[in-house]
Order: C-alpha cells, then sequence, then structure tokens
C-alpha cells in the first residue's frame, strides 16, 4: 500500500540578501509568516504531516512559530541541518559557516521519511494549486518518478533586483534539463539574465518555466542524496571548502542525465510571492491580505 505523501519544508537558511531570518517574519495580519499559507495550503490539499528542517540555532524561536498553531492540525516533525552531519572520515573546513546545500538539507530528513515527500523552502508562498497537483501526483507514484511544479518567469521575479532561478527546458510534459541562472531581472521592458555582473545581458521569454524548489521525490531519493555525498565533498572540499554547495536541481539534472529518473513538469498559473529583499515585504503583505479579503484564507489560519 502507497504511503500518505509527507511535506519537507526547508528552514534552516539564512536570507543573506533580505538581511535577516525571513522564514519567521510575520507577513499576514494573524501573525503568520509566509510558511504558515504553505503549511494551510498544503494541509487543505491532504498533506497530514510535516517535517521542517531547521538548525538548532533557530529552535526555540522557530518552534514558537508553530506550536499551538499549525501543530493542533497537522504532525509536525523536526530534522536538524548541521555542518557536522556529514560521513565519517571528512571534517569541516576551517571557517566553513555556509550550510552545505538543500540537497543536504533534505538529507537531514532522511530518518524521518517512509514514503513520497514533497520539498519547499520555507519563504516561498507557491499557492494552493501547486500543494493539491503535487499530491494527488504523490498518492500514485512510482519510485524513481519524481515531479517539480514549475512557474511562469514573469510571476517570480522581483521590482527590487536580481533573483536565482532555475530556467526550465520542457520536453513531452517532462523535465529534459535546468539553466540555472543566477542573475535574472526585469531589465529595459522584458526580461534578460547577466552572467558577467551587467555588462551583457540575454532576454528570456514571458512564459518560460522556472523552478522555485517545489519538488515531488519517492523515497529512494534519499538513498540517491546519501550515494552523492561522498563525491560531492570530495569537489567541495577540494575546490570551493567554504562555499560549495551541494543542490537539489544538480542532483536531479544528474540522475536525469543517467536515466535513472523521470521528472514530471506540474505546471501552476499562481503568482508567486516571496521575500527577496527587504523591499519586497510590503508587497507580500498586501498580496497576501487580498487572498484574506477575498475569502481564499480565513483571517486567521490557525483559529
Amino acid at each position: 500500500m502507497q504511503k500518505e505523501p509527507v511535506l519537507i519544508i526547508m528552514a534552516a537558511g539564512m536570507g543573506s540578501r533580505y538581511g535577516g531570518l525571513k522564514q519567521m517574519d510575520p507577513v499576514g495580519s494573524g501573525g503568520e509568516a509566509i510558511l504558515d499559507f504553505s503549511i494551510y495550503d498544503a494541509m487543505m490539499a491532504g498533506f497530514n504531516k510535516v517535517i521542517f528542517v531547521i538548525k538548532h540555532e533557530i529552535e526555540e524561536d522557530f518552534k514558537k512559530l508553530i506550536e499551538g498553531r499549525a501543530d493542533r492540525f497537522m504532525e509536525v516533525e523536526y530534522a536538524y541541518q548541521e555542518l557536522s552531519d556529514i560521513p565519517a572520515g571528512y571534517s569541516i573546513p576551517e571557517g566553513r559557516v555556509k550550510p552545505w546545500g538543500t540537497c543536504h538539507a533534505v538529507r537531514a530528513a532522511r530518518n524521518l521519511v517512509d514514503g513520497p515527500f514533497c520539498v519547499i523552502n520555507a519563504d516561498d508562498y507557491y499557492g494552493p494549486g501547486a500543494f493539491q497537483t503535487m499530491y494527488e501526483y504523490l498518492k500514485t507514484a512510482e519510485e524513481g518518478h519524481y515531479a517539480m511544479v514549475a512557474y511562469d518567469l514573469e510571476k517570480t521575479l522581483t521590482e527590487h533586483g536580481s533573483v536565482a532561478r532555475g530556467v526550465c527546458v520542457e520536453k513531452d510534459g517532462y523535465l529534459a534539463r535546468i539553466d540555472e541562472r543566477t542573475k535574472i531581472m526585469w531589465h529595459e521592458g522584458g526580461i534578460a539574465y547577466t552572467e558577467d555582473d551587467g555588462k551583457t545581458f540575454v532576454s528570456v521569454s514571458k512564459g518560460t518555466p522556472v523552478s522555485m524548489n517545489f519538488w515531488g521525490f519517492t523515497k529512494g531519493f534519499m538513498g540517491e542524496l546519501d550515494n552523492g555525498l561522498n563525491e560531492f565533498l570530495d569537489d567541495a572540499l577540494k575546490n570551493n571548502p567554504l562555499k560549495g554547495e551541494y543542490l537539489l536541481p544538480f542532483k536531479v539534472e544528474e540522475l536525469l542525465s543517467a536515466g535513472k529518473i523521470s521528472v514530471r513538469m506540474l505546471r501552476s498559473s499562481d503568482q508567486w510571492i516571496g521575500v527577496t529583499y527587504k523591499e519586497d515585504r510590503q508587497g507580500v503583505v498586501d498580496a497576501l491580505q487580498s487572498k484574506k479579503d477575498k475569502g481564499i484564507y480565513p483571517d486567521k489560519l490557525w483559529k
């Protein structure tokens, strides 16, 4: 019998460009953070268990956000992303502070997952449709058949600077590859990215699908993360010991290239909402309040 899908929320990273722990910043009129809306949407879609990946340093403050609220309606567990959680024989480079990346974050929940699971960022608002579509997919997903929710690029940009986005190449409804663009933005009335600090720009069409780290995996993906960790560390410790990251899009693409998996591209028509820069915050507050005013959400999510 297929196990019920669970939700993993990556909440261990600090918002460096935003300037603080944006996962806990209240943006809803009832004191909700962005992740409260994601938990609510997931619950309404059918998910009944959520695993938060956090760091021990933020545990006390983070649990205050959850306890007595979301945990009254869903089963809640915690996993901890720690620099020291690496295989025997490896050591943390002197001066390393940065976490090991999103693959390492998901791997932190390896002992809590027993079936298919969805992975999202804590600081992104994805919309109810994404959770509904992913839950339905994961309920019947066969091993090695993954999924992602892709968004129209123009619905994921900010007016306040560049962002990093994984531009998706689609073939017959499936992901063929992801092209990482670390500086993509509104530019001269359109959208463009630069790879040389603004000396030149390459245009990108509206409607281009991008990844916002909304993934659906089967249980075996945890094993794939374990299998790849040593190889990642061998390379990172040699070539980029202080900042090398083990990232989900790269791992997925590696498995795709090897023909080991397929990734169904589930498209969302929703407007992504997120706080990349401090200047984005008021727009997020206004957008979420508008959704409450329209009855999409109750005035207080966790009554």
